[in-house]
């Protein structure tokens, strides 16, 4: 104890006069603590006060600073006392809210970046795929709703505007009737397909044609042909032309009664009976040149030509 009494009963050294001794504590206890000045912890604690004191003093000294004796003795005390020490604070709300704040700029950056690239997914998600979806959706229901509707009664109007006899005006009702029970039923596809049939109807109805045979001497104006189609296996066909008020080449949708396909064409054969064909083949005969050249006239608003001469039922586009 007398080591320790005599180092607090020594007189003060001059304070100094520009350091606080707060200041000075601090700095002291941060000496102690990084210059590895510390005593064996085997010292009792007066003569580890005293040896820390005393070499405290000897480090201040050759640094050219004045450090006073309560100075020293405050500086060991807070080292025991573990202050000025850092002590982390324990987790929680408050931990965790003072680390936000300081961290805010950081925070509100990847916030802002997180915010952004969220925005800009919603916006190329709106207009890459719901739109779309929504303007389709409305497409189909103004169709159901508007379009084919209109269509439809523009297409009837047509067909029945045209025809001149019941049954052309019979078959216009119906694919009419057809078409709004598809509508009904909100099937779009048959609905169309109604429509495309009036169409259809209406442009047939509107032709006008005849089928004309060939009439000059080079020409080929009929020919015998064995076809298991027709009856005993042996066909006599009549070469026509169909031709329209203009003198131009109509196209016509004619089944081959040999090959059961549909062709467009403006030239085919049409098989008649011997007796038509015997007396196209007299006509000809005389002169060379063929007198009746017409064997059918198609007029507006009528589905089919009407045939001036015998025919059977059987055609072909290929011979």
């Amino acid at each position: 104890m007398s080591d320790t009494s005599a180092s607090n009963s020594a007189p003060a050294s001059p304070k100094p006069d520009k350091l606080d001794e707060l200041m000075l504590a601090m700095d002291v206890v941060d000496t102690l603590r990084h210059r590895d000045i510390l005593v064996e912890r085997e010292l009792n604690e007066e003569e580890r006060e005293k040896s820390l004191v005393d070499r405290l003093r000897g480090l201040y000294k050759s640094q050219g600073i004045e450090v006073s004796e309560s100075v020293l003795h405050e500086g060991v005390k807070a080292l025991d006392e573990n202050r000025f020490a850092y002590h982390p604070a324990p987790p929680g709300l408050a931990r965790n809210l003072a680390w936000i704040w300081v961290k805010r700029g950081v925070i509100s950056r990847f916030v802002l970046g997180a915010l952004a690239a969220l925005i800009i997914a919603v916006t190329g998600y709106q207009v890459a795929v719901v739109a779309p979806a929504e303007q389709a959706a409305r497409s189909a229901r103004d169709e159901l709703t508007i379009d084919l509707p209109k269509a439809l009664d523009i297409a009837t109007k047509a067909a029945l505007g045209e025809a001149q006899i019941d049954t052309a005006r019979q078959r216009a009702t119906a694919l009419s009737a057809a078409g709004k029970l598809a509508l009904e039923r909100g099937n779009a596809d048959e609905a169309r397909g109604a429509v495309a049939a009036l169409d259809q109807l209406t442009q047939q109805l509107r032709l006008e044609f005849t089928l004309r045979i060939p009439a000059r001497p080079e020409e080929q104006t009929g020919f015998a042909r064995e076809n298991n189609a027709a009856p005993g296996g042996r066909g006599l066909y009549v070469v026509v032309n169909a031709i329209d008020l203009d003198e131009k080449p109509v196209r016509l949708r004619v089944r081959n009664e040999e090959t059961g396909d549909t062709d467009t064409v403006s030239r085919f054969a049409v098989r008649v009976p011997q007796a038509t064909y015997q007396a196209i083949r007299a006509d000809k005969q005389a002169n060379g040149i063929l007198q009746r050249v017409r064997l059918a006239e198609k007029r507006r608003g009528f589905l089919e030509p009407d045939y001036l001469m015998a025919v059977e039922s059987g055609r072909l586009t290929k011979w």
